[in-house]
């Protein structure tokens, strides 16, 4: 796979109009949705994906595969998810129907889709709020909960290169404690083929590795401790084997 590859530029191209477009349709088709009630907003959000999805496979020759995926299930869990790429920002919204996803609240400014993420009810954080931040976000997360809404949290905040040094941030630890639900921990490796802010799309299939949940309970040191070794270790266990293959 070669970033200069004349096909791979002309599938990019085609896949990031594309990618555009159908943003800008769907907006407007699910306008009704938005309109109706946040209940009914949540419904627009896997057929974007879908055709996502369908998109990066039959233009850019981007698949995925599901490993562990008797631990993906809808419910009141926490996933805790490496994030290298927009990629597996779809993919929770194709994989269940309410997803509360834990997201930085500047998104909310993008036209149309800042305020799909609004009326969805995601759960945003204010990262200039200092400590009342980490209390909104938990008071956010409890209402998905008792509503069994499935929190998705990216622990390192952004998106990191695959291989890069980990850096995760407090929230995960947070919502583990005070929330009292498992955590399930999930390993990828979409960056080698969707990589951050780039253009480029490469062909291959995107591994996501769910592994066993960690039960309610532990010390925060301990969990801290067991959710980074879990989620790195088997993402670079995906980066190994990519590049062997």
């Amino acid at each position: 796979m070669k970033a200069n590859s004349p096909i791979i530029l002309v599938r990019s191209i085609v896949f990031n109009i594309c990618f555009i477009s159908w943003a800008i349709i769907s907006s407007i088709i699910f306008a009704p949705l938005f309109l109706v009630s946040a209940s009914s907003s949540l419904r627009a959000g896997p057929p974007w994906a879908k055709g996502v999805m369908l998109l990066a496979r039959l233009i850019c020759g981007v698949r995925y595969e599901i490993r562990g995926q008797e631990h993906l299930v809808e419910g009141p869990f926490i996933y805790a998810s490496k994030h290298q790429s927009a990629w597996e920002t779809a993919f929770f919204l194709v994989q269940f129907k309410r997803p509360a996803y834990v997201l930085k609240r500047e998104l909310l400014h993008i036209p149309l889709w800042g305020w799909y993420l609004w009326r969805m009810k995601m759960i945003y954080i204010d990262r200039h709020a200092g400590m009342s931040a980490m209390k909104d976000m938990i008071r956010q997360s409890k209402e998905c909960i008792t509503n069994g809404r499935p929190i998705i949290i990216f622990p390192e905040g952004t998106r990191m290169k695959p291989g890069a040094p980990p850096h995760y941030h407090p929230g995960v630890v947070a919502l583990y404690s005070q929330l009292k639900v498992p955590v399930i921990p999930v390993a990828l490796n979409s960056g080698l083929y969707w990589g951050k802010n780039a253009f480029i799309k490469y062909p291959g299939t995107i591994i996501v590795q769910c592994m066993p949940p960690i039960p309610p309970g532990l010390a925060k040191e301990e969990f801290n401790k067991k959710l980074q070794e879990t989620i790195e270790t088997a993402s670079q266990k995906l980066l190994d084997e990519a590049n062997a293959a």
